[in-house]
């Protein structure tokens, strides 16, 4: 098949709905792996597996994230510049030898190893799938097809806990990272036959120097963030890499501005529709993906769920997605996008507030339908979001347009997940009270550490003295919960203040309505 260019294409690919089928499980199936991997951890903890430490499981989720994010803007550049099929292609490859590697893994160093290497091809898949749907859609179906991929994107990571939790239900733990082998080997070889390539038709030069910087800077400042919530946030080594990452974040702007073949075009955070975007994607972000984290622990802690039955109860979320986003550019007709974003940022922050109310006793009607209203929210906003993020970059930069626009989500859900985590876990520990007088002394630190372990040793106990610990443990957990969820509520809140007032006025609604009609050239 000859390569595809939107720019010299006069007739649309006439497979191009398969096509986006085909980017839609590679997205699916990367956001998945983050999510799949939280609901395995209290399997990996067990001394008949791994026998994994606190900190250990910790870096077996990070890892991915870390290496995932710091390398989405080169990612995306080298698709630009090599073709972004090629890309997509050899992105698969490293993330399905990493998952591989992972699913045999012999110890906890080589799990979080494998999971590193699944990160570093995770992305250049991510942003070559987005840049590949904008190349090979013309501009009047674009962004339906935009919104249809926001609300897979968004959905991977509540599908990630049922397709997780059904395999170690089923079958033994590296099950959980065997998946990913067996959907990635399909999607690679349907890839092959159907997916177009693309490049960047001026070829422009790489950006050595500009993607070092930015390595490193998105680098050390997640590793600060990731390692906050376990060392403190005055901890010497998280202060340091995160003045480390400020400083090569700076470097990184200085390089680009001088630059005259900058991997990131700074001018276009001068476009009001590309800056509102990213800005609203990180903050939307970062409170989505610390929902995750925490209703994964409130299902199989709190109201002790089997990882199957967790996965199960987040499918309101996955299909309030897939049914709003589609959907989210008539509404944008009719409504204008500034209202439909802020819209769908209020009902993200009045799911929180639902679900800031459920406890262990609560029936599931009241988290379904928080989940249910989180979805819908986040179908309506991440939809137009990203096609005003797209709609400001040139055709031939895709790839860098759909890196930033991962970037910010990458960014924000880990900021997110360390951030409320932090509070979370402050939160419980002060909840727990005078139940740890009832502890030995050698076992209060594991109880404060989360609700996870201290019911592990409530177990260990037994008795009045266990049962007190289990009541305990799971009152303070969803005491916690409650604070941190209406926290992430006033983040979405201000996420919506933020697109109200960037988008307001003729300029502002002309600019972003633009998004919802054609990607320029």
């Amino acid at each position: 098949m000859p390569p595809y260019s939107s720019v010299t294409a006069t007739e649309p690919d006439p497979r191009r709905w398969w096509v986006l089928g085909v980017l839609c499980v590679n997205l699916v199936l990367i956001v998945a792996a983050v999510s799949s991997a939280n609901v395995a951890l209290p399997t990996l903890a067990r001394p008949d597996t791994l026998n994994a430490s606190q900190t250990g499981l910790q870096w077996i989720v990070d890892a991915y994230a870390l290496v995932f994010a710091g390398l989405l803007l080169p990612a995306g550049a080298i698709g630009d510049r090599f073709g972004r099929k090629g890309a997509l292609q050899v992105g698969l490859l490293i993330f399905i030898g990493g998952s591989l590697a992972a699913a045999f893994a012999g110890g906890t160093g080589q799990l979080i190893a494998a999971r590193a290497v699944a990160g570093a091809g995770a992305a250049l898949i991510m942003p070559t799938t987005l840049s590949i749907l904008s190349n090979v859609f013309p501009p009047h179906e674009r962004a339906r097809a935009i919104a249809i991929w926001a609300g897979f994107a968004g959905a991977g990571g509540a599908i990630g806990p049922l397709v997780g939790g059904f395999t170690l239900t089923h079958f033994w733990w590296g099950s959980v990272f065997l998946i990913n082998v067996i959907i990635g080997t399909v999607a690679l070889a349907v890839g092959a036959v159907i997916v177009p390539t693309s490049r960047d038709h001026e070829r422009s030069p790489l950006d050595p120097l500009g993607s070092l910087l930015s390595m490193l800077g998105f680098g050390s400042l997640l590793f600060a963030v990731i390692e906050a919530p376990e060392r403190g946030w005055t901890d010497g080594v998280v202060v340091l890499t995160a003045v480390a990452g400020v400083a090569l974040l700076g470097g990184f702007v200085g390089w680009e501005r001088a630059s005259r073949s900058p991997m990131l075009d700074l001018s276009l955070f001068r476009v009001r529709r590309f800056s509102t975007g990213v800005i609203t994607i990180t903050m939307a972000f970062f409170s989505m993906f610390g929902m995750f984290f925490i209703a994964t622990q409130y299902f199989q802690y709190v109201r002790g769920d089997s990882a199957l039955v967790a996965g199960v109860s987040m499918l309101p979320n996955a299909l309030g997605m897939l049914f709003w986003a589609p959907r989210s550019q008539r509404i944008v007709a009719r409504i204008g996008p500034r209202r439909t974003i802020a819209g769908g940022l209020l009902l993200h922050a009045t799911g929180f507030l639902l679900l800031s109310f459920a406890s262990a006793d609560t029936p599931y009607l009241l988290a379904g339908l928080a989940l249910a209203v989180i979805g819908t929210g986040s179908g309506l906003a991440m939809a137009p979001t990203t096609a005003m993020i797209m709609s400001a970059v040139p055709m031939n930069r895709a790839g860098m347009g759909s890196a930033v626009n991962d970037t910010a989500r990458e960014v924000g859900g880990a900021t997110g997940i360390a951030v409320l985590g932090s509070i979370l876990a402050t939160r419980y520990r002060a909840g727990l009270g005078d139940a740890l007088a009832s502890v030995p002394s050698g076992l209060q630190a594991l109880v404060e550490r989360g609700v996870g372990q201290a019911l592990r040793v409530a177990e260990t106990l037994g008795g009045p003295e266990g049962a007190a610990l289990d009541e305990a443990a799971r009152g303070a957990f969803t005491s916690a919960m409650a604070v941190t969820l209406r926290l992430a509520a006033l983040t979405a809140v201000a996420a919506a203040l933020v697109v109200h007032r960037l988008l307001r006025g003729p300029a502002g609604e002309a600019e972003s309505a633009q998004a919802g009609v054609t990607i320029e050239v």
